[in-house]
């Protein structure tokens, strides 16, 4: 019966520090670089695109990150797809439309092996890449250099 108390008490100890953790350990740190870097290392696109210290894009999408980090490499992709796709919609045939297909490629790619968690990410990463106010599909020139760099993205992001 002595044995109960200490053994509670360890119980007790291993939930709030299970509580306490961030639900997985953290991506690469170039992973948590701003937009700038992301847009900078696809300059590279559609050739092999890599972030600091050789990190693919692909890569800062594991299963065991944390929900923060997360969140802030959910939000510093989905900016620069936002920023991207303002330029594509001006060049549809683009550099630009290469480097925001490689970019979701690459993440789509990064997503599915993760058991689903990024899906809401993707979904939004998608509509920033294919956002278009006007009227009408953006056309064969987008979906062209759209489909090149997405098709990259896949393979070596």
């Amino acid at each position: 019966m002595k044995l109960r108390a200490p053994l509670a008490a360890m119980g007790a100890l291993l939930f709030v520090v299970g509580c306490g953790s961030s639900g997985g350990t953290s991506a690469p740190d170039a992973c948590l670089s701003p937009a700038k870097a992301y847009l900078s290392a696809l300059a590279d696109a559609p050739g092999e695109v890599r972030l600091a210290g050789g990190t693919a894009i692909s890569d800062c999408f594991g299963a065991t990150q944390g929900a923060g980090t997360q969140a802030d490499v959910g939000q510093t992709v989905v900016e620069v797809a936002t920023q991207l796709n303002a330029k594509a919609r001006r060049h549809p045939g683009g550099v630009e439309t290469v480097r925001l297909g490689y970019l979701v490629g690459a993440v789509q790619e990064g997503a599915s092996h993760a058991s689903g968690i990024y899906a809401d990410l993707v979904r939004r990463l998608e509509a920033a890449a294919r956002f278009n106010p006007g009227p009408g599909i953006f056309g064969v020139a987008f979906e062209h250099a759209y489909g090149k760099g997405y098709a990259a993205g896949q393979e070596t992001g």
